[in-house]
């Protein structure tokens, strides 16, 4: 009789009942047979902890422009200097170009018509632009 008993004993301690409806399940059931109703959560593999810090301090400034001797220019600016003392060549000093300048200067922005040229091409390009 001590053999039965020690059967019934492992057979009370490996079995619960279910939340549901009652029934007696195995202990590591996840979902009654019975019922079919989940009795259990299933075990989630542990998540890794992640960190995301977005603190983007990124000002884009180009270095290499200033290595490179782009300058960066008002359209605007250029385009007034072009408009009323063009045939001086104002608007090519104010960019730089210290050569067209001295041609637009003695040629009289030559003899308008590179002025012209260079006032339609000033009014398309954006508010900002670059020159060597």
């Amino acid at each position: 009789m001590d053999n039965t008993n020690n059967v019934q004993a492992e057979t009370q301690e490996k079995t619960k009942f279910c939340k549901h409806c009652g029934a007696k399940i195995a202990e590591s059931a996840v979902i009654c047979v019975h019922c079919g109703c989940q009795v259990e959560e299933t075990k989630k593999a542990e998540q890794p902890s992640i960190v995301i810090n977005n603190t983007n301090t990124n000002a884009n400034t180009n270095v290499n422009a200033a290595m490179l001797g782009i300058k960066e220019k008002n359209k605007w600016v250029a385009l007034i200097l072009c408009f009323f003392i063009g045939f001086l060549g104002a608007h090519k000093f104010y960019e730089g170009k210290i050569g067209m300048g001295v041609l637009y200067l003695f040629t009289a922005g030559l003899f308008g018509f590179g002025v012209l040229i260079d006032f339609i091409v000033l009014l398309f390009k954006p508010v900002t632009y670059y020159v060597r």
